[in-house]
């Protein structure tokens, strides 16, 4: 996938096309889908705050001469207590699947963030079944840290996932 550069940008507003699919393909997101979701929320969340919020928030993952390939988005989240870290995730259009572009824009996002923001850890779920996935946040600069039981009611059944960290004191891949 050298041959096109990967950018991550603001969303705009001819990006909610793109929001309102994903909530209502099935099987658009993959082993994510949920279910159907309102194709009215990304108009609504984008005019409160253009999906920057102080505590969540997406940018574009854009590849060659401006085309939207998906997204990457983050959430505060905490243990408990005070400390506070980043959950990320990443949502490519199935053509753009398995061109190396997912690691690269997740490594993007956490320099973007650990570049201006104080917090000191990034994680990032996933599915045991996906290997891809499990490679790309990897290659991003992720750790495995284990087995997250039961933790995903999905396709009527519960389901376990495998949690990564990236800390702030561990080297871009980039």
């Amino acid at each position: 996938m050298s041959e096109h550069s990967i950018r991550l940008r603001p969303v705009v507003e001819e990006d909610l096309t793109m929001f309102r699919r994903f909530a209502t393909e099935p099987g658009l997101v993959g082993l994510d889908w949920t279910g159907f979701k309102d194709p009215q929320e990304p108009a609504r969340r984008y005019a409160t705050d253009s999906y920057l919020g102080a505590e969540s928030g997406r940018l574009m993952v854009e590849v060659g001469e401006q085309v939207a390939a998906g997204f990457v988005s983050w959430a505060l989240r905490d243990f408990g207590g005070p400390t506070k870290h980043w959950e990320i995730g990443i949502v490519l259009l199935p053509e753009w699947r398995g061109h190396g572009i997912g690691w690269r824009a997740q490594a993007m996002l956490c320099d973007y963030l650990f570049t201006h923001t104080p917090l000191q850890r990034i994680q990032a779920g996933t599915h045991p079944e996906n290997i891809a996935e499990q490679r790309s946040l990897v290659k991003a600069g992720f750790q495995l840290e284990g087995v997250v039981r039961a933790c995903e009611f999905r396709d009527g059944r519960w389901c376990d996932g495998y949690l990564y960290s990236r800390l702030r004191s561990d080297p871009s891949p980039l």
